[in-house]
C-alpha cells in the first residue's frame, strides 16, 4: 500500500516544492492550503501530473475546530497519514518594543497553536496503523538563536522546535520518528525583499537556499533510511550559525 504524507502549506513555497519531491518518491499526498485556490489548484495539477494519488484540505491552521473536521474527514476517506509535515506558519516583522498584541497573538498563536490543531488529529490513527511513521516539522534559524525584529516568530518557531523534541519521545516506541527542519534565508515570498549584499553579509555560502534543498532533506526524513534518526533540529542555512 502507498505511503501517504500530509504538508501543511504545500500550495507554494517550500510546502510546494516538499509535495512534489515526495510525489516523485512515489508518496500519495494530502496537500493543505488555506486561501490561495488558484496555487493550490496548480499544485494538485502538477501532483497529479507525477502519477500518485492527491487530495487536498483547506482550512487555517489557528482555526482548531476547522483543521480537525477537515484532518478527520480526510482519513476517514482515505486512511491514516503515514507522514505529517507541518510546513505551513506566518511572520508580522516588527521591532520589539513596537509590537502590537494582535502581531504578537497572532504569530505566536498561528505557529505553535497549528503544531497541536494539524498533528494532534493525526497521532492517533498513526499509532493506529502500526507501520510506523514519520513527523517533520518546521522551525527557523530565528527559532535557534533569535534574530532581530522578530521575537514573536523566534518564540513560535522556538516552541516548535520544543514540542517536537518532547513529542518525538512519546512516539519513538511506536517507531515513528519526529524530526525539526530549521532553514535558514530560503528563496521564497517571505524574504523577497531582503537585498543581496545584505544575504552576503550573513550567510557564510553567500547565497540564499532553494525549497529544493528543504524538500531534499524532507524526502530524507520520510524515507526509510532515516527510520533510526528521531528528536533532531536539522538547520539549513548555509552556516549561518
Amino acid at each position: 500500500m502507498t505511503k501517504r504524507i500530509l504538508i501543511t502549506g504545500s500550495s507554494r513555497g517550500i510546502g510546494k516544492a516538499v509535495a512534489l519531491k515526495l510525489a516523485e518518491s512515489g508518496f500519495d499526498i494530502a496537500m493543505h492550503y488555506y486561501q490561495n485556490i488558484s496555487a493550490a489548484q496548480e499544485t494538485q495539477h502538477a501532483l497529479e501530473q507525477l502519477g500518485v494519488s492527491v487530495s487536498c484540505l483547506k482550512f487555517d491552521i489557528a482555526d482548531r475546530a476547522a483543521a480537525k473536521q477537515a484532518i478527520e474527514q480526510d482519513i476517514e476517506q482515505h486512511g491514516a497519514y503515514y507522514g505529517v509535515i507541518l510546513n505551513a506558519g506566518i511572520n508580522c516583522d516588527t521591532a520589539f518594543p513596537a509590537m502590537t498584541e494582535s502581531e504578537w497573538d497572532s504569530v505566536v498563536h498561528t505557529n505553535l497553536d497549528g503544531f497541536y490543531n494539524v498533528i494532534h488529529p493525526t497521532v492517533m490513527p498513526m499509532v493506529q496503523a502500526r507501520q510506523g511513521g514519520r513527523i517533520v516539522t518546521m522551525a527557523s534559524v530565528s527559532g535557534i538563536a533569535g534574530n532581530r525584529g522578530q521575537v514573536n516568530y523566534s518564540a513560535s518557531k522556538a516552541g516548535i522546535i520544543g514540542a517536537t523534541k518532547a513529542l518525538s519521545l512519546e512516539l519513538a516506541k511506536r517507531k515513528i520518528t519526529v524530526n525539526c527542519i530549521a532553514p535558514g534565508l530560503i528563496e521564497t515570498d517571505m524574504v523577497s525583499d531582503i537585498p543581496k549584499d545584505m544575504v552576503n553579509s550573513i550567510v557564510p555560502m553567500r547565497r540564499m537556499g532553494k525549497a529544493s534543498e528543504i524538500a531534499g532533506l524532507a524526502n530524507f526524513l520520510m524515507s526509510d533510511d532515516a527510520a533510526y534518526i528521531t528528536r533532531q533540529v536539522i538547520s539549513v542555512n548555509g552556516g549561518m550559525i
